[in-house]
Order: C-alpha cells, then structure tokens, then sequence
C-alpha cells in the first residue's frame, strides 16, 4: 500500500485518518496533524504511533494495514504545512462549544475526603492522562484522560474548584475536581500556546500562534466573548508567545512573538474586595494604574520582541527577553517605560523565575535553556547579584516561602538526571541529587505548607518522587506515565513566591 506520490498520500489520509484527524487535518476526535502542533513528537515517533498506536486512547496501530513505505509517507506528510493556511474563527469557535452539565446541576461538595485546596494535579504527557493527587497524603483520589500535548499548564479558579487545561491544539477544557467530570470545552484556535484565568475565576483568555489571536471566554460555560486580531498599527500580523494573568492590576498581559508590544487587556473590577492570603507584596484586589475601559486592549510599545515574561510581585514591572535575544530588560507597565537592562546571556527561562527576600532585598533567580547557570538579580536595583555555575542548562525553577531551599534542574544537556538544591541564604548549590541515573529529573511542586514537595521522573515509565522539603529525603514514588507539571491548587491560587506565574 505504498503511495506513488502526494495525491496519494493525500487519499491514503483520507481513508485512514481523516475521519478522526479531520479533512485538513484541524482534529476531531483526535488532534491536529500540523508542523506547529507536532513540535513534541518527531518524525520517527510519529511513524511509530502509527504503526503501533497510541496506548489508553483511541488511536488505533495501522502495522498490519500499512507497509513500513506508506507510513512514512503519511509521518511525512502531516509534518507539511498545509498549502493554504487553515482558519479558525468565531462561528468555528461557537460550533465547537460543549457543556454537558448547562443547568449547573453537579453537587457542590467534594467526592473525596481531601483538602481541597492542597491538591495536586500531575499532568502526564506519556499517555495524555492527568491524575489528582491528595496533597496530605499523596494518594491518587483520579486519574482521567485529556486532550493531546496539554500546554502552559493547568490554571484554577480562586477556590479550587475548577481547573481549566488548554491543548496545543487549542482545546480549553474545564474540569470540575469536586465531582471528577469534564463541565465545559471549547476549541479557541489552532496552535494554542497557553491560557490564563482571571484573579476573580470569571474570564479565561486563550493566546494563540494560529491564529493570530487572542480569545476570551466567560469562565462559566466557556462561552465565546470576543476574539482579538492580533495587529499592529501598520496592520502587520503577530503570534501570541503567551498570555499571564495579573492579579494586582486586575488585567491579563499578553506577549507578543512578531510585534514590538506588549499588550494589556483589563477585567472588570470586582463589586466586592479579592482578599490574599498569599505571598504577593499587594493584595489580590486589582489596582488601575490607567484608564483603559474592561477588556480594551492598551498597546505598551517595548525596544524588542519580548516572548518570555516574569513578573515582579506586584506586577508593575515585567522583565521579558527575546528567545533569540541576548539578554533581557525590565518595563514599567504604569507609564510603559524600560527602566534597566539585564544580562542575562544564554536564553534565559524567564516564565520558570522565582523570587524570595535575600538580606532585606527581593531577588529574583531563573536558569537559563542555553546556558549552564542560573542567575540572581536584585529587584530594587536591576543588578546581577551572582550567577551560579550548574551541570547543564535547566527548565524549571521551584521554592517555598517557608522553604530555605530552591530547587533546581538541569533538564538540557548530559546530566539531566541530576537536580541542584539551592540555600536561599548563602545562595550557594549545597546538594545535587541523582533521583535515578540516566532518567531526566525535573519541575519540582512544593505542597501547600512547604513541607513536603514532588519532582518528577521525566520518563514513560516514570514517576513523581516526594521529598521532605526539609531534610531533603526521598520518601515514596508514585508511577506516573512521564510526568511532567505539577500544580499545587493552593499555590497557584495564592501566587506563592516559589511558584510560576
């Protein structure tokens, strides 16, 4: 059943695939087959999973229908961009809308005997499953399957309840944990890079790289408020690296790949106050720092394409970096100024940062994806205060602020097995740890209190590690099909210090 050429490879999808993958390959019941949604699965992979399927989902193995020949054309061809762009627009995004519980009917009281706010969700990239771990005694309460490449991490509403995972297909789905049921989805573009959720749980905006938009939904149902083109003032077209909410200013911040902006796009104040219990040096009710009406968009212009962000903690300050860049820089949002430059050579992970107080002064730290070093920077007066030699370039960065340690990985490069541990005080490396040699070690969660924390075996056969926060001693591992994020509903709702934004 070789193919002769692309006419038929193109039959060859039409007869085999398209029913789940969709006649331009946009997804069905299966997810998109486009270059952009496929960065996570090689070519190689790709042929595999036709050959022998996918295991827990319904991804059947062709080994016995096809010839080694046609499936790698078929693996060849879904890595093609498709001749004409694909487009996704409101009446597309209305169509693909799903609520199977409208009347709101779900009992409002947990299924389980946990805390509800020292949950855990652990999101597994092996075979596209999430299990929700009680954060007390890290015993699995769930586990469920979710949407193909899940992407920026699980976001929750202010009491828990709710989570909200986006696909890089760009699926939203939200997820009722007190009664372990999906509750809404809904389809917001094509390559969907992250979303964000209000401080107040009622807004969820979706950051797309096709299309260019930005899309906002009420939370309830996930009911399609507006659509933003992404434009610039000369009418040139962007992709959105991410969007973030921020609390303090009761906006989200949108990063933009292809424009010199950044982009602000406040919610309605709340009627009543947003109390913290939190870390952050403000509290959750929203400040104005300007007069843009709810939901308009407020254009910041920046010196550079800024696709990486942290935040400082009361969100008035944004350090961002160009992924090609050399270094980053530091924007006042309140009057849209750049107020320091940094050197932060080597693509510095900027959206993995952590802050904490060293001597009287807030730091922040990040790793770097291209460099084998994490850098401290002084909050108040933008100076690079150390940089600390590692065994590798790292993704992920953790603390706690009732932790004296931040953790540390070194995800890239040949020592991914190893992970640093990091003394807040003396701001020296004092332990490296090798989980499992030859396994990649990764993303480390502290739990609500900082007490205890989970890191991940980054691997098929893998599995969450817990360690004493304190002691730094293995205590249990729970297998887990590659883990890779895990998401703390207390932290994430609090805005921990030790956690992303």
């Amino acid at each position: 059943m070789a193919p002769a050429g692309a006419d038929d490879t193109r039959a060859l999808y039409q007869a085999q695939c398209a029913s789940c993958h969709g006649e331009t390959r946009l997804g069905g019941i299966g997810p998109a087959l486009l270059p952009g949604n496929l960065s996570r699965l090689t070519p190689e992979a790709a042929e595999a999973v036709i050959r022998d399927g996918r295991a827990a989902s319904q991804m059947p193995a062709f080994g016995e229908v096809l010839d080694d020949a046609a499936i790698a054309s078929l693996a060849e061809w879904i890595y093609r961009p498709p001749a004409v762009e694909p487009r996704w627009d409101k009446a597309d995004i209305l169509a693909s809308q799903v609520v199977p519980h409208p009347d709101g009917s779900l009992p409002d009281a947990p299924r389980f005997d946990a805390d509800p706010l020292n949950l855990f969700i652990v999101v597994e990239t092996g075979d596209h499953h999430a299990s929700l771990l009680d954060g007390d005694t890290f015993e699995r309460i769930h586990r469920f399957e979710t949407r193909f490449a899940l992407h920026g991490g699980p976001k929750y509403t202010p009491d828990g309840r709710y989570v909200f995972f986006g696909s890089r297909d760009g699926w939203i789905t939200k997820y009722d944990l007190y009664n372990l049921e999906v509750v809404a989805e809904v389809r917001a573009g094509i390559n969907m890079r992250n979303i964000a959720v209000s401080a107040d749980g009622r807004y969820v905006m979706a950051a797309n790289y096709l299309p260019h938009t930005l899309v906002l939904f009420d939370a309830h149902n996930l009911d399609l408020m507006k659509v933003y083109p992404v434009v610039g003032e000369a009418g040139e077209s962007s992709r959105v690296s991410a969007i973030y909410a921020a609390p303090p200013r009761g906006s989200f911040i949108a990063a933009l790949k292809d424009l010199e902006e950044v982009w602000e796009i406040p919610w309605p104040l709340p009627t009543e106050p947003v109390v913290s219990t939190g870390h952050m040096a403000t509290p959750l009710a929203p400040r104005r720092s300007h007069d843009t009406p709810s939901f308009q968009v407020r254009r910041i212009p920046v010196p550079d394409y800024l696709d990486d962000f942290f935040f400082d903690p009361d969100y008035r300050h944004v350090i961002g970096a160009s992924r090609g860049g050399q270094g980053g820089m530091v924007i006042d949002l309140d009057s849209g100024e750049k107020v320091a430059d940094l050197p932060l050579e080597g693509m510095p992970h900027l959206g993995s940062g952590i802050t904490w107080e060293h001597e009287g002064r807030r730091v922040m730290a990040l790793p770097h994806l291209a460099r084998a070093a994490v850098s401290i920077i002084d909050m108040q007066d933008w100076s690079l205060v150390k940089t600390l030699e590692t065994d590798g370039p790292g993704f992920f960065m953790r603390s706690h602020a009732n932790s004296p340690y931040a953790w540390v990985d070194v995800f890239f490069g040949p020592h991914r097995d190893r992970v640093h541990v990091i003394d807040k005080a003396t701001l020296e490396i004092v332990e490296t740890l090798t989980p499992e040699p030859g396994k990649t070690a990764a993303h480390v969660e502290f739990d609500r209190y900082g007490e205890k924390l989970l890191l991940s075996l980054w691997e098929e056969d893998g599995a969450v590690i817990v360690y004493d926060a304190e002691t730094l001693e293995e205590e249990q591992r729970i297998p887990m099909s590659k883990p890779s994020g895990k998401y703390n509903v207390w932290n994430k709702t609090r805005y921990e210090e030790g956690t992303s934004h």
